[in-house]
């Protein structure tokens, strides 16, 4: 089968007037892409479907997870790394998924979860309703998580929805209820999670909206931390470069990004302190390979806990952040240099060898790739995608039994990690393209070629829908003057631009025509007959 499909692959090529390079990839790998994006789409509806299998029947919301926290739904965890990849599954792959039952959740979770304004606390299926005092701190504390884990990465891949508003509503009234005094005002949290968490989420909905509180609300956390008492670098004894605590770190590099746009005093006055913590972090906190350690002391240099960080990636994002705006060439060597290490950490026991591990890193690892295309890290990913997702078919660890073959992964909130990471992995094989309607008989793969994609395109079935093309998120959506990498991005591939024009090539079709990106923006009509095979090219037209 595979033979054919090169041959059809070369002839078509011929047809289309393009000769593959003697230095380009494997021809075959439009092919090859749409197997791997298949199963990776396959692996994520099963995802949803075993998980909705376990829903509360009374209110239709997702359980923290199946075994001792079964009886409740919680904003940190259910809400912020489960749910949010459930819904973005459905928008990718099930529309009808998406509008009814996704968009129930969403509501009832409203409804029922509120407690303190609109901020959710945990509630309780065996009693309808909550159990503990109300712990104001706690509540922030999930209600951020949602925001920046689940919400903001479902907006910033579709945009203007109920669950954009969702996230507004839960960052204004965690303002709302900013009670910490400081002499830069009022904050939410002394949490460094939270505060790590409230910079990104501020950074990004203050491009998006363009309204000024959240630029000023940022303002505080950054003075706090940057031009206070209370700097990372001089002042903490345990600094996380892990999940969990490394987020203050990208989010003040993401407001300092933010300052480079919108207030010069602000850059230089935070710039010194910026760069001295990233300096002093890559001084203490990396092993002989780059990759970051679990904890230090920024004060003393200790190393807390020698265990490797997961989501290096996420931290590296700050350094390659600031060489984009900044160029200083030491941060993106050093990143550089832990991508060209990933070698060493092949089958590695990445969060005691669990699936949620092995999501974060691979994360780490495309979104830097995205911009530093290492033919070795592509490499890396392809090999460890394939270990998680073996995780999703074997009982890999104590208790998991039961879930063997079901969809389910590991029963915990994680799970969802797990599928975060596998629709980045197929948007990458897919080079950001989707089709709709999508079945999961329809193959469909690309790689980057000529200012544009080579797109193969076979299905079982007949198949009549739309193929749509990604769009440069980071200024349609979120507006951002500056794409740098962010925790949790689904990175941008190849994007089709409204003011420019493309070329579409398909010679069974005898399609050979120009089209403004607005109209391709808006799917471009495609029919497959059975067992039928499709390439087309699409390029910027010169």
């Amino acid at each position: 089968m595979m033979k054919t499909l090169y041959i059809i692959f070369i002839l078509l090529l011929a047809a289309c007037g393009s000769q593959p390079s003697r230095d380009s990839a494997d021809i075959k790998l439009p092919v090859e892409n749409g197997y791997l994006a298949r199963e990776g789409f396959n692996r994520s509806m099963n995802f949803v479907y075993a998980w909705l299998e376990h829903a509360d029947p009374e209110t239709g919301l997702i359980p923290r997870n199946l075994t001792d926290s079964k009886d409740y739904w919680n904003a940190k965890d259910s809400a912020a790394d489960n749910y949010p990849f459930m819904v973005l599954t459905a928008a990718i792959l099930d529309q009808e998924l998406y509008d009814g039952t996704m968009t129930d959740i969403l509501e009832t979770e409203i409804a029922l979860t509120s407690r303190l304004g609109r901020l959710p606390d945990t509630f309780y299926f065996s009693l309808g309703g909550f159990k503990d005092e109300m712990d104001k701190d706690d509540i922030i504390f999930g209600a951020s998580e949602y925001v920046k884990d689940g919400l903001l990465a479902l907006t910033e891949y579709i945009g203007n929805t109920p669950w954009s508003e969702r996230m507004i509503g839960l960052l204004d009234d965690i303002w709302k209820y900013a009670e910490y005094e400081t002499k830069f005002g009022n904050i939410p949290s002394l949490n460094v999670e939270v505060n790590g968490e409230l910079l990104q989420a501020l950074s990004r909905i203050y491009w998006m909206t363009e309204d000024e509180k959240y630029l000023e609300w940022a303002f505080r956390l950054g003075d706090y931390y940057l031009l206070g008492d209370n700097s990372p670098t001089d002042t903490f004894d345990i600094l996380r470069l892990r999940d969990h605590g490394c987020e203050i770190v990208s989010g003040l590099v993401e407001l300092y990004i933010t300052t480079a746009f919108t207030d010069h005093g602000k850059q230089e006055a935070y710039k010194p302190e910026i760069y001295k913590m990233l300096d002093r972090i890559l001084e203490i906190g990396i092993n002989e390979h780059g990759l970051f350690y679990n904890q230090v002391n920024p004060k003393t240099g200790e190393i807390l806990d020698d265990g490797i960080a997961d989501t290096w990636g996420y931290t590296y994002n700050a350094y390659y952040a600031v060489w984009m705006l900044d160029g200083h060439e030491p941060y993106r060597d050093a990143l550089i240099k832990a991508m060209n290490n990933l070698h060493h950490y092949e089958n590695f026991d990445w969060e005691r060898g669990s699936a949620d591990g092995y999501a974060d890193s691979i994360e780490s690892a495309l979104n830097l790739y995205n911009r530093e295309r290492l033919p070795d890290t592509a490499s890396w990913i392809d090999s460890q995608i394939q270990i998680m997702w073996a995780m999703q078919d074997s009982a890999h660890r104590p208790g998991t039994e039961a879930y063997r073959g079901t969809g389910i992964i590991e029963g915990w909130h994680g799970d969802g990690n797990f599928v975060r990471t596998t629709l980045m992995y197929c948007l990458w094989k897919t080079q950001g393209v989707t089709l709709h309607p999508w079945n999961s008989g329809i193959i469909y793969g690309a790689v980057p070629r000529n200012n544009g994609i080579v797109l193969s395109i076979q299905s079982s079935e007949e198949w009549n829908g739309k193929i749509m093309f990604d769009s440069p998120r980071h200024k349609t959506i979120f507006n951002l003057p500056l794409d740098y990498p962010r925790i949790n991005q689904f990175p941008e591939w190849f994007v089709i631009e409204s003011g420019k024009d493309y070329r579409i090539v398909v010679p069974q079709y005898g399609i050979n025509g120009v089209y403004p990106g607005s109209e391709l923006l808006k799917g471009f009509p495609l029919q497959i007959n059975r067992d039928q095979q499709l390439l087309l090219e699409i390029y910027l037209s010169s």
